[in-house]
């Protein structure tokens, strides 16, 4: 229910916007719908497939557990059948359990050849693994860690969804920048074009830059196509990670600008991964499993003891009967298994070798996958302020130079240099940080701490 919880207060929120806009307002809601990254995150843990089919595995794994526990109990069975036999021995063994044997039974002549009769049996049967060495004991422990093992990959598979999903939602919040600023750049440049014409009509200037400022829009024009394409293109990457797959427009309102430094040290992140990441501690069980494994695979020389009982119904045509039960106990020990025991432990034992390596690999790949994050995240965040100091160098080089082209003392190349190095450097401010943001969560997924709480 608390998975639910959010989005049903996400669903009334736009419910209420749109209850409350003007007709043309409630139109643009119905193409756009508002999204902060929250909002987000908490509709991909709740519809991606992805999580769905987790908490599937997680029920199998339960189920396991159950199944592991009944060899506790005892089996209880019912079974109904009927025969008709002229066979002597068990025609007359049916008559004898039907409790209708009489003298006339005995004469040779119908002990050699009976007539057909009909039986039909009703039996109870039971059966109780009293003692098999350990092995449904361990076989339980396993079940238990291996439903451990399954919510802990469910938590790891809700945390690439939420990364996932955070990325998409930075990286259509990217798209949208480029548009915005070449869209700016366009605006730029068309005035500049008026500015031309202005001084190709007075005679200043030749019409060679004319056409050059005309082909810088034409130019622009195109970056404006491609950039809105990207913005499609985002949005169905955010909708896929959501898991709504959904051709509604999606307006996210979280600030992309919205940056603040990451905390802690490189040894601290990394000592945060090798305790936190829930796959790392997922393969720990399965190392407790093959342990367990190879344990229960050497139970099997030990004996098996089984308590087992009938209670039998026979009659004829069901108008009289006769009941009778049986009780006993079966002793069994291995003797000689054609090597199969002793080779089924070898098998458990390199099984526990191979996880054991592959957990030594996984944390050797964390440290290493940590680090990079936090090196990426320490870059991203030093380019912020470098990009940021070069759009101010950039927008303050234009304003001269257009001035001085204004005052004829440059050329149109010049003019055209620097619209272009300020549309480069206010792309590359969003693009860093868009990638700061990344490296965050990149940085938060590989220390395994990253939640719905992620901002």
């Amino acid at each position: 229910m608390k998975r639910f919880f959010p989005r049903i207060c996400i669903l009334v929120f736009v419910c209420t916007h749109l209850s409350t806009s003007t007709p043309a307002a409630t139109a643009n809601q119905e193409s756009h719908l508002p999204l902060t990254l929250s909002d987000a995150i908490i509709m991909a843990v709740d519809q991606n497939p992805r999580i769905t089919a987790a908490h599937d595995q997680l029920e199998i794994s339960a189920s396991k557990i159950t199944q592991a526990q009944s060899g506790f109990y005892p089996q209880v069975y019912f079974s109904e059948t009927f025969n008709r036999t002229t066979n002597p021995t068990w025609a007359f063994g049916t008559k004898l359990n039907q409790g209708v044997i009489t003298l006339e039974d005995f004469n040779p002549n119908k002990l050699n050849d009976p007539e057909a009769i009909n039986n039909f049996g009703t039996a109870f049967a039971l059966d109780w693994s009293v003692f098999n060495g350990g092995r449904t004991r361990l076989g339980t422990k396993q079940s238990r860690e291996n439903h451990q093992a399954a919510s802990l990959m469910l938590k790891r598979t809700r945390q690439d969804v939420i990364a996932n999903t955070a990325s998409a939602y930075v990286g259509l919040l990217l798209a949208r920048k480029n548009v915005n600023v070449v869209q700016k750049a366009l605006t730029t440049a068309q005035a500049h074009l008026k500015l031309v014409q202005s001084r190709f009509k007075s005679g200043f200037v030749v019409k060679s830059d004319l056409l050059r400022a005309q082909v810088r829009i034409a130019e622009l024009e195109q970056e404006r196509l491609q950039a809105e394409s990207q913005v499609k293109m985002s949005q169905a990457v955010l909708h896929a990670a959501m898991g709504t797959f959904g051709e509604r427009s999606i307006n996210p309102i979280t600030p992309l600008e919205r940056c603040w430094e990451s905390k802690g040290s490189i040894e601290e992140w990394i000592a945060m991964a090798l305790g936190n990441r829930p796959d790392l501690k997922q393969l720990r069980h399965r190392q407790t499993i093959a342990q367990d494994e190879m344990t229960k695979s050497r139970y099997e020389h030990l004996p098996t003891l089984n308590l087992v009982g009938t209670y039998q119904i026979n009659s004829e045509n069901f108008s009289e009967f006769a009941d009778n039960y049986t009780v006993g106990a079966v002793a069994r020990i291995n003797l000689f298994s054609g090597h199969r025991i002793s080779s089924k432990t070898k098998e458990a034992m390199a099984f526990l070798r191979l996880v054991q390596s592959t957990i030594k690999a996984m944390e050797l790949g964390v440290r290493v996958e940590t680090q990079k994050a936090f090196l990426q995240t320490q870059s991203a965040w030093k380019q912020i302020q470098v990009a940021q100091t070069a759009v101010t160098q950039a927008e303050e080089a234009l304003r001269i130079v257009r001035n001085r082209y204004k005052s004829g003392l440059l050329t149109i190349v010049s003019l055209l240099d620097a619209e272009v190095a300020s549309q480069q450097a206010r792309t590359r401010h969003f693009k860093s940080m868009h990638d700061y943001k990344v490296a965050r969560i990149n940085l938060a997924l590989a220390a395994g701490t990253i939640d719905t709480d992620f901002q």
